[in-house]
């Protein structure tokens, strides 16, 4: 998963190190005050006339002039200026831009390392990678946000927990609502999925396939329905039968179609969704952050779920999303199966990305 963004995440690192070695020079010359001198002759001493032997002095090691050298070289510091990173600054944001980092990401992402690493003072001594790897782990953290445990906030909720997901057409939003349902339930809640998509042929048919392989009760209407009527029972249903989560499926649909956007906006009216979770590709990059801001404008957005994250080796999408529209990934879609959804941990990724291993 992004493993073209990883090798080419290396190659940033070691660039980066290299410049901040340049630019600490050589090692730093010690003053004149400490630089060796002869060692001053001896004086001889007249011998002890008292026959007792004198009690022996403790030895202590003083410091040598290549002691010194090694504890300076060991804690410099070096000022760095926007010169000695501007070359690696500026293919690290190349490489931003050719994964399908969007612009405004990429310019925060850039700007955050400047901050962090210009005219502060950085200590060479210890490990370069050290430094540039945790500078370049703290801007990537800072633009993905803090996430979401959908488990933790199902818990410390007042239950039936209500989840609506919406999305485009054809970008595995039932297949998702599936997964969730999967999660949730290895995770001992209980589920009752809405299926609110009445339009789609062969929707209702295919969240029951979904459904009778999980052991999952869906609420459904005759094809055609009014999907807000059908989420409402879902949620009735759940309250009845103390259901901890209501997972509720809808139709795909383009920002830009106003009967459906409004149809939307009055199934959160009566169904009034605790969250409302945006189901894109990740392999879309830029056209899914721009759908996600779109989406987040017309009807709201509390979370993402990107699907075929397995497929995507750019992993623009995932790193912009969040910070574009302020809202935290959810899941990663990772393969066809149930269990092939992956918890969206920001500290976990980017220490994916910035690791040894490619």
């Amino acid at each position: 998963m992004f493993d073209s963004l990883k090798k080419k995440l290396q190659s940033i690192k070691t660039k980066f190190a290299s410049n901040i070695e340049e630019a600490a020079g050589a090692e730093p010359a010690l003053p004149a005050a400490e630089q060796p001198t002869e060692p001053e002759p001896t004086p001889l001493t007249p011998a002890p006339t008292s026959q007792e032997p004198e009690a022996p002095e403790m030895v202590r090691d003083k410091p040598t002039f290549f002691n010194k050298v090694k504890v300076l070289v060991r804690d410099r510091e070096v000022l760095l200026k926007e010169k000695d990173i501007e070359e690696p600054l500026f293919e690290l944001e190349m490489v931003l831009l050719e994964s399908d980092v969007a612009l405004p990401v990429t310019d925060e992402i850039i700007a955050r390392m400047q901050r962090d690493l210009v005219g502060r003072h950085k200590k060479i001594g210890s490990s370069i990678d050290d430094l540039v790897t945790s500078t370049l782990r703290s801007a990537l953290c800072g633009v993905l946000g803090e996430g979401l445990d959908l488990l933790e906030y199902v818990r410390e909720s007042e239950r039936p927990v209500k989840i609506l997901f919406t999305g485009v057409n054809g970008t595995g939003k039932t297949t998702t609502v599936a997964k969730v349902g999967h999660y949730l339930q290895e995770n001992g809640f209980s589920v009752v999925i809405g299926a609110g998509d009445t339009f789609r042929a062969g929707a209702i048919e295919q969240l029951r396939t979904h459904a009778d392989r999980l052991g999952i009760k869906v609420i459904q209407h005759q094809a055609g329905a009014d999907p807000s009527a059908v989420l409402f029972d879902a949620v009735q249903y759940a309250k009845a039968h103390d259901i901890d989560v209501v997972l509720a499926d809808t139709a795909g649909r383009f920002h830009n179609r106003a009967n459906l956007m409004n149809q939307l906006e009055k199934i959160r009216r009566v169904m009034k969704p605790d969250l409302v979770v945006y189901v894109d590709e990740a392999v879309a990059g830029n056209d899914a952050v721009i759908r996600a801001d779109e989406f987040n404008r017309a009807v709201g957005t509390d979370a993402v779920v990107l699907t075929k994250a397995d497929m995507d080796r750019k992993g623009g999408a995932a790193i912009s999303i969040a910070h574009t529209i302020g809202k935290p990934i959810l899941f990663l879609g990772t393969g066809q199966g149930y269990e092939d959804i992956l918890p969206f941990e920001p500290r976990i990724v980017v220490d994916e990305l910035l690791g040894d291993e490619i």
